[in-house]
This record gives structure tokens, C-alpha cells and sequence, in this order.
């Protein structure tokens, strides 16, 4: 989200439910990147937090969160076990340090990673 977003009688910060989402995707073992892999090289090289590219997140009419997350996985993962643990994580995490509950997060895998061949 780019704008500021209300919760628990608090204001966030644009990017702050951006970042959980982010770092909560990155602590999930068999998750290679978020995002693009041709942009996260380059953003990589620039960066020095987390990467949100790949992360749309909007407001259902309820007022709950609705999560699409685009990512990289490496190859050997069971893909919809995968998704699964995803969608738990970050549905408890934004619960959890935010109080925003979560209607529906929606993964999409765009590319698999292999081991380097050396």
C-alpha cells in the first residue's frame, strides 16, 4: 500500500504492511525472492531494506486486507505446501503485530530457482 493505512487507532506509515509482508516472506524457507528476478538484481544492488516489489496489497468492503505476493521459489518445494505456509504467515503476522485481519492472500509463483551446476 502507498498510502497511510488506520489500525487499532494507530496510523501506518506508508510501506510498513509492505515490509512485514516482506521480511514475514523471506523468513519462509523454499522462497527464493518476491518479485521479478530480473528487478530484484538490479534493486539489490541499491537497496539496503527489504524488497516490496512483487507485494499489492487493497481493502475488501469489510475493511479486511486482500494480499497478492508474486515470487521466486526454489526448485524441490511441494508449491501449493508452499503457498499454504505463505498465506498463514503473513495472515499472522499482520494480525499479530499490526491487528489487520487478512481475507485473502494470493500467491503467484513466476519462476523456480535450481541449484547452481558447478
Amino acid at each position: 500500500m502507498t498510502e497511510a493505512t488506520s489500525s487499532k487507532n494507530m496510523m501506518l506509515g506508508p510501506g510498513v504492511i509492505d515490509t512485514i509482508i516482506s521480511i514475514t516472506v523471506s523468513e519462509t524457507d523454499g522462497v527464493a525472492s518476491i518479485g521479478s528476478p530480473v528487478t530484484n538484481g538490479i534493486r539489490a544492488m541499491f537497496a539496503a531494506g527489504p524488497s516490496t516489489s512483487g507485494i499489492e496489497t487493497s481493502r475488501d468492503e469489510e475493511g479486511n486486507l486482500e494480499v497478492a505476493l508474486h515470487i521466486s521459489v526454489y526448485y524441490g518445494y511441494v508449491l501449493p505446501d508452499l503457498a499454504e505456509k505463505l498465506r498463514e504467515a503473513i495472515a499472522d503476522a499482520l494480525m499479530v503485530q499490526v491487528g489487520i485481519p487478512v481475507s485473502r492472500v494470493d500467491i503467484y509463483i513466476d519462476s523456480i530457482q535450481f541449484p547452481a551446476q558447478g
